[in-house]
C-alpha cells in the first residue's frame, strides 16, 4: 500500500516533482529576493544560474512589456520579430565576436535544446550511426532522451527502459572516450563545466583531445553550455577557454533572464541536414521569449560565477538549510559541495556580504 503523502505535499496542487518549498518568494530586485514576511536573502543560486541579470532587470521588464504589448505569438509558421536578430547575435558570440556560419533553432529550455543537438546528431548520421557519448556526473536534461545522455545513472533506474543510443565514459578521460567511440557514435555530447555534477571543469587538453578524437572518427562535438553559456564562466561560452570550435553548442537558462527560452547552435553544413518537418515546437522562438532574450549579458568580473564550496565532514544539505535560514540562497550540488551561481550584476559588497555569511554558517 503506498503511503500517505505529507501534509505539505498533499495540500498542495502541484505534482510532488520537487520537495515542499523551505521558503516563498514574492519580489526580487538585482541580487536580492523578498520572501512573504517580508525578509530579504542575497541570492548566490540566481534561479539555477538563470537570472544572470539578476532579478526585475529594468532593460529585461521593459522588452517582455513592450513586447507583449505588441505581439506574443503567431507560431513558427510565420515569421516574427526578434527571433532572427536574436539567432544573428548568438551566432556572433559563439564565434567570439564573429560571425560563426551557423544556423540556430530556438526552443523553451536546456533540454528541448539538447533533444534537437540529439536529433540533429541522428540526422546527421544516418541509420544505424546513432550513438551519442557522454559522460558519466554530466547532466542533459529530463526528457527521456536527455535523461538517457545524462551520466547519472541512479537517475535512470525509475524510468526504465529509456530509449536506445546512449553511451557513458568516464569525465576527463581521453583513452576511456577513444575506446567508445566504434562506427555507431554519432556525437560526443560534454559540459565545458559539469553543473549538477558537482561543478567539475574540464581542462583545455581534454577538450582538445576530444575535438581532436571527433575530427578523427568523422564524429560531432556537441558541447552543452546550458548552465555555463553566456558569460556565467567569464567568457561568452565555456569552450572558449578550452581552445575548440564545436560543431553544436546548446544553451538556455541565462539567455531569457527567467523567462523560458533555449536555443540549439550548430554549424552550417550540420544544421543544413534538417529538413522542414524534423523537428518543431510550438512555442521556441516566440516574440516575448526572445525578447526577453535580446537586451544581452552584462559583464563579467574574476574568474567566472559558476562556483562550488567543497565542504569538509558538513552535509552540503545542512549547510544550504542553514544559509537560508541566514538568509542566503544556495544548494547543494552534491552530499558534500555548495553550488554559487550569483547574479553576474553581484557587486564586490554583495559578494563580500554572502562569503561573509558561508564563513559564519561553516563557521558555526
Amino acid at each position: 500500500m503506498t503511503p500517505p503523502a505529507p501534509a505539505a505535499t498533499a495540500a498542495s496542487p502541484l505534482m510532488p516533482t520537487y520537495p515542499p518549498p523551505p521558503v516563498t518568494f514574492v519580489r526580487g530586485e538585482g541580487s536580492w529576493l523578498v520572501d512573504t514576511d517580508g525578509r530579504r536573502y542575497l541570492d548566490c543560486l540566481s534561479g539555477l544560474a538563470v537570472t544572470s541579470l539578476g532579478h526585475a532587470h529594468p532593460a529585461v521588464a521593459e522588452a517582455l512589456a513592450t513586447q507583449a504589448a505588441t505581439l506574443l505569438h503567431v507560431s513558427n509558421l510565420f515569421g516574427t520579430l526578434p527571433g532572427p536578430e536574436v539567432a544573428r547575435t548568438l551566432d556572433r558570440l559563439v564565434g567570439d565576436g564573429e560571425a560563426a556560419g551557423g544556423r540556430v533553432f530556438f526552443c523553451n529550455s536546456g533540454a528541448e535544446a539538447n533533444e534537437c543537438a540529439i536529433k540533429l546528431a541522428r540526422r546527421f548520421g544516418g541509420r544505424g550511426r546513432h550513438v551519442v557519448v557522454s559522460a558519466y556526473g554530466s547532466f542533459h536534461g529530463r526528457t527521456l532522451a536527455t535523461l538517457h545522455a545524462t551520466g547519472q545513472p541512479a537517475k535512470h533506474e525509475a524510468f526504465q527502459p529509456l530509449p536506445e543510443g546512449f553511451r557513458h565514459v568516464a569525465w576527463d578521460d581521453l583513452d576511456a572516450l577513444a575506446g567508445a567511440l566504434d562506427p555507431t557514435v554519432a556525437a560526443v555530447l560534454l559540459e565545458p563545466v559539469q553543473g549538477e555534477g558537482g561543478v567539475n571543469p574540464a581542462t583545455a587538453a581534454y577538450f582538445q583531445g576530444v575535438r581532436r578524437l571527433c575530427d578523427e572518427r568523422g564524429v560531432l562535438f556537441m558541447v552543452d553550455e546550458v548552465q555555463t553559456g553566456l558569460g556565467r564562466t567569464g567568457r561568452w561560452f565555456g569552450f572558449h577557454h578550452l581552445g575548440v570550435v564545436p560543431d553544436v553548442v546548446t544553451m538556455a537558462k541565462a539567455l531569457g533572464n527567467g523567462v523560458p527560452i533555449g536555443a540549439c547552435w550548430a554549424r552550417g553544413e550540420v544544421a543544413g541536414v534538417f529538413e522542414p518537418g524534423d523537428h518543431a515546437t510550438t512555442y521556441g522562438g516566440q516574440p516575448l521569449a526572445t525578447a526577453a532574450a535580446r537586451p544581452g549579458v552584462a559583464g563579467v568580473r574574476g574568474q567566472g560565477l559558476l562556483l562550488a564550496v567543497e565542504l569538509d565532514g558538513r552535509p552540503a544539505g545542512e549547510v544550504t538549510a542553514a544559509l537560508l535560514a541566514g538568509g542566503l540562497v544556495a544548494n547543494a550540488v552534491t552530499p558534500t559541495a555548495l553550488r554559487l551561481t550569483p547574479s553576474l550584476l553581484i557587486s564586490d559588497d554583495e559578494i563580500d556580504e554572502a562569503v561573509a555569511r558561508i564563513v559564519a554558517v561553516l563557521a558555526a
